[in-house]
């Protein structure tokens, strides 16, 4: 019993620790406010939405060119860029595909 009770221990510890390292930015704009999605979704990974009239020099840095534009980052690396398209809408599946990407992070440190 007491085996288990470590080795749950060790994966919530792993998972949490792993997760911490994984952030979410969605880059917007105040005329595509209605196009953003919700990050809450995404609970335990730290999340922001920047916009462009308060962080243009981070927009440049980043090469963000369309709005909305969501970025997941590992260890400060960019692991996938979802960005709008001519409607300036994001894809309808934007969500799952983030998702799916952070599965893969989380599931890659065991």
């Amino acid at each position: 019993m007491r085996w288990n009770v470590t080795v749950i221990a060790l994966f919530v510890w792993v998972a949490n620790y792993s997760q911490s390292n994984i952030e979410v930015i969605q880059y917007s704009a105040g005329f595509v406010k209605d196009n953003e999605i919700s990050l809450k979704s995404f609970r335990g990974i730290e999340t922001n939405t920047l916009y462009i009239s308060k962080n243009k020099s981070l927009f440049d840095k980043r090469s963000i060119k369309y709005l909305p534009t969501v970025v997941v980052y590992h260890n400060g690396e960019e692991v996938i860029r979802i960005e709008s398209n001519i409607s300036l809408k994001l894809p309808s599946n934007t969500v799952d595909l983030i998702s799916l990407e952070i599965e893969e992070i989380i599931e890659s440190k065991f």
